[in-house]
């Protein structure tokens, strides 16, 4: 590929900002816009492309920030508009783009249009916006079907209505304070193409959106035949289920992959492509069977989806050679560029997922080396530089809807969500100067951002310095093609155009490999555990858990 025929986003670095737990700027415990205006100069150093931000539009904070009460204003937790526009401003300065969410499955309760349909009659226009429907049973005290909400719990809460009686239900995927939206509704349409083009306007680079696979629901009234298997599936962590269960139920999700979401995306295009400078989106969808992430990215849809195969991988050198083929052959068949995403602020971090601790760390730094080296965007989640672990709480501390709709069962995100550490030396971190919203751990002063930019045991990098590095070096190979050397139960390999040779160790043990004949002159310009690093014959000795990155010289 032609560096020049590259769009900006194709193989760029997006960095995720959770803004509540990024960086405090007036001492309230939660994160800011303005704080993350005083830190661009970090995320520049650090090498990234853009940054994409987690909703700080107004909300009640039910669940965090992505139960939307008005998508067209700021939260006072967050700042004032001005502030959206001087982040804006001050991104593009230091030449980064801005990607904003957009949450168009549902609406918060606190919305104005849920409180119009609230006091609305059934039938009413106000409530057709929403999925407003009466009960079953002899006086309506059973929901309209059976399904499950992915955070634990029924689907399905009763409203009140204005006579005092028990009414109708309202469907609510998540949270029951997010109202699922009825996108056959044209006011629906109407209005998230005015915050599209609000934000636009505003000179944002982008939008993710959340949940897009969820806008179109088939068979409302319809029974699913195992509801609570169903949202078991559709969680990260189901490693309880045999596989063999969950390809079943993911095959059957009524409510999700429509095929009517990709009219709507259609339209959204044009609205894009309206725009100068490139405006891109990219998708939330975990889709079954995974080659209908496709059709979400056809030339006259969206941008890019998420590839989550790598959100949920293994450190298995087949599985993830798989991964890869899987997702280069599948993005090809429609001309879309691949994305990896290794952590987000719905999962486990990378750390913790990898196994925790100093095995976890290594594997982490390992994988992270590996994915930055594939051609495509590749999207950090904050923190991630860093290495830290799923931050300890106690269940006091939980906030996440999802630990208290499954009364404890499911701990829920927060462990991914605690605030950055950035000084050693100051209270809270140098996050806040009061109690942040959730507890810091105290065991990551080694772990923060002052002591990271200038420690070294030996060789090895800290992770900050190493992703400083690989992500500028990925630069270098952005628009080279890719081929396997070698694939085999411990070892993958692969070339990045003629000069750049990738070699992933999964094994516990030391692996020989033997370079290219191109390779008689090379120079080792990465490696993951450098200290174990060493010559072997004609090629490599890798350490164990490790990816090094090699350069030809000529």
């Amino acid at each position: 590929m032609n560096r020049k025929s590259l769009l900006w986003w194709q193989e760029a670095a997006i960095y995720q900002i959770y803004p509540r737990s990024f960086q405090d700027s007036n001492g309230d415990g939660e994160g800011d816009l303005p704080g993350v205006i005083s830190r661009l100069p970090y995320l520049k150093e650090l090498g990234v492309d853009a940054i994409w931000l987690s909703p700080f539009y107004k909300s009640p904070n039910k669940d965090g920030g992505y139960d939307v009460s008005n998508p067209r204003d700021v939260d006072p937790r967050f700042g004032k508009m001005s502030d959206a526009n001087a982040l804006i401003e001050e991104s593009h300065k230091l030449g980064l783009r801005v990607i904003v969410d957009i949450v168009p499955n549902h609406f918060s309760t606190e919305h104005v249009w849920f409180k119009a349909a609230l006091n609305s009659k059934p039938g009413s226009k106000e409530r057709d916006r929403f999925h407003f429907f009466d009960g079953r049973g002899d006086e309506g005290e059973i929901p309209p079907n059976n399904w499950c909400s992915i955070f634990g719990g029924p689907a399905w809460s009763r409203v009140t209505e204005l006579d005092g009686r028990p009414g109708q239900w309202y469907l609510h995927l998540f949270d029951s304070t997010q109202a699922d939206l009825n996108w056959k509704n044209e006011d629906v349409h109407k209005d998230f193409e005015e915050s599209l083009r609000f934000w636009l306007d505003k000179g944002v680079d982008g939008f993710r959106i959340d949940v897009a696979h969820g806008l179109v629901k088939d068979e409302i009234l319809q029974d699913h035949r195992d509801p609570e298997g169903l949202t078991r599936a559709l969680r990260l962590d189901v490693s309880d289920m045999p596989r063999e269960q969950r390809e079943s139920l993911l095959s059957d999700v009524p409510f999700f992959d429509r095929d009517g979401v990709h009219e709507i995306y259609r339209k959204w295009r044009k609205i894009f492509d309206s725009y100068p400078n490139d405006r891109m989106s990219v998708a939330e969808a975990w889709v079954h069977p995974s080659y209908r992430a496709t059709l979400y990215v056809r030339p006259d849809e969206l941008h890019q989806i998420f590839n989550f195969d790598f959100l949920i991988a293994e450190w298995d050198a087949k599985f993830l050679a798989n991964a890869v083929d899987k997702t280069l052959q599948e993005v090809a068949a429609v001309a879309a560029s691949p994305t990896w995403v290794l952590s987000n602020h719905d999962s486990p971090r990378l750390v913790s997922r990898m196994g925790g601790a100093e095995s976890g760390e290594r594997k982490a730094r390992a994988i992270a080396l590996l994915t930055h080296a594939l051609p495509g965007g590749v999207y950090v989640f904050q923190g991630e530089e860093l290495g830290l672990p799923d931050a300890p709480l106690s269940d006091q501390d939980r906030q996440d809807p999802v630990f208290f709709r499954t009364n404890g069962v499911d701990k829920g995100r927060d462990g991914a969500r605690v605030p950055l550490p950035w000084n050693s030396n100051q209270s809270q971190f140098g996050f806040t100067t009061s109690k942040p919203w959730l507890p810091i751990p105290s065991d990551w002063k080694d772990k923060s951002v002052d002591k990271q930019a200038h420690s070294t045991d030996g060789n090895n990098l800290s992770f900050l310095r190493l992703y400083q590095k690989s992500l500028r070096l990925r630069k270098l190979f952005a628009d080279s093609e890719f081929h396997w050397l070698t694939r085999s139960n411990e070892v993958i390999g692969f070339i990045r155009g003629s000069e750049y040779v990738i070699y992933s160790n999964t094994s516990g043990q030391a692996q020989q490999v033997s370079l290219p004949e191109s390779f008689r002159a090379f120079e080792i310009i990465l490696c993951s555990a450098p200290n174990d690093l060493a010559p072997g014959p004609g090629g490599l000795s890798l350490p164990p858990h490790s990816t090094t990155w090699v350069k030809s010289v000529r």
